[in-house]
């Protein structure tokens, strides 16, 4: 059998996923709760879950092994996901959506927050998947990296459409077709998370900031312009003002956007590369302009009228995590009834309501306007179909590019 041999990690590859996880969007907030525990899962044993070998899989490329579904026998499903990324009721206890299911359907769900980062989540269900075991959990969520390595080693099983009436017909158009999952054929994203242009009005003395171009070369943001410290939303975002699409480039498309980033650097037009820390200095003004996620802005917005948001002409980065259903899980079938009852749209708008991330269903702004109005016309939230248009995707990386990339991008910004 085909042994399971991840690419071993860099140092450069090491150092993206601690500023990922102690400032970056690993450590994005869900209602003021990071959504990454830190550092420690960069211990021995979390970064053994992504570069351990010599382990088995269940199966490679093309699904996981048929396992044994007992959901007509056993009404239940276990679903683990992150921290704060599920409506709770007035009486912080009971979970809306959740009883909602379980009073349509008869299944109970067993739901868990044990996902406080993908590195150390990974290491942890790895060894059962690599044995071809049941990890204990019918349903999973995970950032689009980790959901792709899944897949790519057979231990994601394949969705029966029969069972994803709502999924299967309202997904967003521009979540459909990752490369890493073509068709999604064996995931549905739980949210979107975008990347795009935010700018302090006061601080930028009235002027709109819309592009990346503008960013590196207006005088009058000289110093006070702020980039991700995260490689794919910074790179990402400067290959589209290129010209270039994010999800089909080349290396010297990537040095090329590499070089445009260090000019900005070289003559001190950006201020610093950043993780979300930069909501502090964009709310005081000492950051004028800089890339953001669609998250942080909503809740800036909610205290200082003078944040603003940009879509550039060019284009934005938008990254998905992603629920799956375990090689091995026993009950398939009710965890797919589960991800179907999040694309009923009344569900939807209320989990959408409540975590304020980008909502993957469409035909939901309707039912989000009876929750919260001003939530139904924030194209953070719910993207119009223009802006839905200039979404782009970060390609999936080889191992060799992962360590290429992150090498270069590491020396860009002092790492």
């Amino acid at each position: 059998m085909e042994q399971y041999e991840p690419d071993s990690l860099s140092a450069a590859q090491r150092a993206a996923m601690r500023r990922s996880l102690t400032n970056g969007r690993g450590a994005l907030s869900r209602r003021s709760v990071l959504r990454a525990g830190g550092v420690g899962a960069l211990t021995a044993g979390g970064l053994a879950g992504l570069s351990a070998c010599g382990i088995p899989p269940a199966k490679r490329e093309g699904g996981a092994t048929a396992s044994t579904d007992d959901s007509a026998r056993e009404k239940t499903v276990a679903f683990s996901n992150w921290t704060e990324y599920m409506d709770v009721g007035e009486d912080e206890k009971s979970r809306p959506t959740l009883e909602a299911f379980t009073r349509r359907t008869g299944i109970q769900v067993k739901y868990t927050e044990d996902i406080n980062d993908n590195v150390e989540f990974f290491g942890k269900v790895k060894p059962q998947l690599a044995a071809g075991q049941d990890t204990g959990r019918d349903l999973i969520c995970v950032t689009d990296w980790l959901a792709a390595r899944m897949i790519r080693l057979g231990w994601a099983q394949r969705l029966d459409p029969a069972n994803l009436p709502h999924a299967y017909t309202n997904l967003s158009a521009q979540f459909r077709n990752p490369d890493w999952d073509p068709g999604r054929a064996h995931s549905y994203p739980w949210t979107g998370i975008s990347t795009v242009i935010a700018y302090n009005v006061k601080a930028t003395g009235g002027k709109k900031v819309d592009s990346v171009t503008q960013l590196l070369d207006d005088p009058s943001l000289k110093g006070r312009v702020g980039f991700l410290t995260e490689m794919r939303d910074s790179v990402g975002m400067t290959l589209l003002d290129l010209g270039k699409d994010p999800g089909r480039f080349t290396d010297a498309d990537y040095d090329a956007a590499i070089g445009r980033l260090q000019k900005g650097v070289d003559k001190k037009q950006i201020r610093r590369f950043t993780g979300n820390d930069y909501t502090s200095d964009l709310d005081k003004g000492d950051i004028a302009a800089c890339l953001a996620w669609a998250g942080d802005i909503i809740q800036l917005q909610a205290d200082n009228p003078d944040i603003r948001y940009s879509v550039p002409a060019a284009g934005y980065i938008t990254s998905t995590d992603n629920l799956l259903v375990p090689a091995q899980s026993r009950h398939k079938t009710n965890a797919e009834k589960l991800i179907d009852h999040y694309y009923d749209p009344p569900v939807a708008a209320q989990l959408a309501a409540y975590i304020n991330y980008v909502c993957p269903v469409d035909g939901v702004k309707d039912e989000l306007a009876r929750i919260d109005p001003e939530l139904a016309g924030n194209t953070l939230i719910l993207p119009d179909r223009a802006m839905a248009r200039k979404s782009h995707a970060f390609r999936s990386l080889t191992g060799a590019e992962e360590t290429a990339y992150e090498e270069k991008f590491a020396k860009l910004i002092g790492a």
